[in-house]
C-alpha cells in the first residue's frame, strides 16, 4: 500500500520524506489556504516545490466545476510537473473531463467520493485513483470503511486498474484498517502516519534494554 501525505505543508512533507517511505502528496484548497498560499502564481509555485521534495503522484486540485475550465485548469497543471494528478470533483462535468484527460494520458484523482456507484462512474471515466472521503462519512454516523470494502469488491470483481486512494483519514486505525482491506493508497495528515511508529510495550521495551545496556559499562 502506498501512503501519501495530506498536506501542503512543507516541513510537514519534508518530515515524512526523510522517513523514506512516503509515496506521494494530496493537496486542496483548504490545506493552500492553511498554510497562507493565495493567488495562481503563487499556487503553481508551490506545486513546484513539492514536486522538488517527492518523487511521487502530487494531486493538485481544479477549482471549476464546468467542463471547459475543468480541462482548461487540468491541462495547466499537468505541464507544471510530469508528477502532477489533476484532482478533479465527482460531479457530472468532472467525469466528462475524468473521460478526455484519460484519452490524452493525463492521470486524475476523482475526489469527494462518498458512495460505491460514484467510484465505479470514476473507474468507468478511467480515473487514475479515486479518493473515498471515510473520515467525512464517519462523521455524518455512516461507515466510512465500509465504503472501502464495496469499492474495493466492484474493482476486483471488474479488474479496473483504478486505485483506491483512501482519505480523510482522522487516526492511525484508519490506515490499518484500510491496508487490511486492499485500499491501494492512504492519503493522511503528518500526525497519523507519525502514530504508526509508536507503542507503549515498544517505548516500554526500549528503556528496559538502554537501563540494562547501562549496567555493561
Amino acid at each position: 500500500m502506498k501512503i501519501f501525505i495530506d498536506t501542503a505543508n512543507l516541513d510537514e512533507i519534508k518530515e515524512a520524506a526523510s522517513l523514506g517511505i512516503l509515496d506521494g502528496v494530496t493537496t486542496n484548497p483548504s490545506l493552500m489556504a492553511k498554510v497562507g498560499i493565495k493567488g495562481k502564481n503563487a499556487v503553481i509555485k508551490h506545486y513546484e516545490a513539492i514536486c522538488k521534495l517527492v518523487e511521487g503522484d502530487i494531486s493538485a486540485e481544479v477549482l471549476s466545476t464546468d467542463y471547459e475550465n475543468i480541462i482548461k485548469e487540468g491541462e495547466e497543471l499537468s505541464k507544471i510537473h510530469p508528477n502532477i494528478v489533476v484532482k478533479v470533483p465527482m460531479i457530472k462535468d468532472g467525469i466528462k473531463a475524468i473521460r478526455y484527460f484519460y484519452d490524452k494520458g493525463i492521470k486524475t484523482n476523482c475526489t469527494l467520493v462518498f458512495s460505491s456507484g460514484q467510484a465505479l462512474l470514476a473507474a468507468k471515466a478511467g480515473a487514475t485513483y479515486v479518493s473515498p472521503f471515510i473520515g467525512r462519512l464517519d462523521d455524518v454516523s455512516s461507515d466510512g470503511l465500509q465504503l472501502i470494502r464495496d469499492i474495493a469488491l466492484i474493482y476486483n470483481n471488474y479488474c479496473f486498474e483504478t486505485e483506491i486512494l483512501a482519505a480523510s483519514i482522522r487516526h492511525p486505525m484508519h490506515i490499518i484498517e484500510c491496508a487490511k482491506m486492499g485500499a491501494d493508497v492512504i492519503t493522511a495528515p503528518l500526525s497519523a502516519i507519525m502514530a504508526l511508529l509508536h507503542h507503549p510495550l515498544t517505548d516500554k521495551g526500549l528503556d528496559i534494554f538502554l537501563k540494562d545496556a547501562e549496567k555493561w559499562k
